[in-house]
């Protein structure tokens, strides 16, 4: 089932600054995560399940990415 996303929300790292770079928003909805694009908000939306998304943060973290 794909979560609602209108009940969102969205956040974005601290380190981040606020030079408008590249940053990707998270959120928590239900079980789920999301992963969109601060730039383009309305654009697509990357849905976790929630081992998939300790996976992924896990490996950005360590720098996978």
């Amino acid at each position: 089932m794909i979560p609602d996303l209108g009940t969102a929300t969205w956040r974005k790292s601290s380190r981040s600054g606020g030079n408008g770079g590249q940053c990707v928003e998270l959120a928590l909805i239900g079980e789920h995560g999301a992963a969109r694009d601060s730039k383009n908000p309305e654009g697509d939306v990357l849905i976790f399940g929630e081992n998939a998304l300790a996976f992924f943060l896990n490996a950005t973290k360590t720098g996978r990415f």
